[in-house]
């Protein structure tokens, strides 16, 4: 296996100029790791991720930030179709839909983005404008992350009990892969469920209905199984 990149950047201190945090990773290998010397601020952060607009892009409260392969053509199509059913429910229901370009740093300066999330209108508004141009800092009430075929199950699954630590009341993890579905809720174990029809919502999403035969439609591809990616 390969060692991981890591870059390092120093911060003049003698300079009388802010900084912004500046890297093109068009040209870089990924994943790669970034350890700045100083722990960028949320506009440095912000600014960060708009220069490297498709990239999935996460930091920990050490500074670090990951960079992640982006999604391809097959998970980016079930993307759009999850974002796409949940605003249709959400018109009606109210509330407020998120795709994969949202990011959540929290208070202890971690970040995170999930595939489809679902705020609640009265949270959405309480927000004034100019919070509404940064980062979010909690989380919305629904996740749903979709596993993509560059992910590990563990990896996944593990996100998402990062989002009911930090305060989601439901969560989904679909896996085309391995043809299930999970369904996360604080306080209890996953409930899997194996190549369903519809998943009913609950909670803060009672009333939404997700038909699940588009994610069933591919197992892991055979590529995927030559070159030894675990399912």
């Amino acid at each position: 296996m390969s060692a991981t990149p890591v870059l390092q950047r120093e911060t003049d201190q003698s300079s009388s100029e802010s900084s912004s945090f500046e890297l093109s990773l068009r040209d870089i290998p990924l994943p790669i790791i970034l350890r700045p010397a100083q722990p960028l601020s949320d506009e440095d952060l912000l600014a960060f991720c708009a220069a490297n607009r498709g990239m999935e892009i996460e930091s920990d409260a050490d500074g670090s930030i990951t960079i992640m392969t982006p999604a391809g053509p097959d998970s980016s199509r079930l993307n759009q179709y999850l974002a796409a059913e949940l605003t249709l429910w959400s018109r009606q229901a109210g509330g407020i839909v998120f795709g994969p370009d949202l990011g959540i740093r929290f208070p202890d300066k971690t970040m995170r983005g999930p595939d489809v999330a679902w705020l609640s209108a009265p949270r959405w508004n309480a927000l004034s404008p100019g919070q509404r141009k940064v980062f979010l800092s909690f989380c919305p009430e629904f996740i749903l992350e979709l596993r993509s075929e560059s992910d590990r199950a563990s990896t996944v699954e593990a996100k998402m009990e990062f989002w009911l630590s930090r305060g989601a009341e439901l969560g989904w993890l679909i896996d085309p892969r391995r043809k299930l579905a999970m369904i996360y809720r604080p306080g209890q174990e996953p409930a899997t469920l194996l190549q369903p029809e519809i998943l009913e919502g609950e909670g803060p999403i009672t009333g939404f209905r997700l038909e699940m035969h588009h994610f069933w439609e591919y197992g892991i591809s055979s590529t995927l199984r030559n070159i030894g990616v675990p399912a």
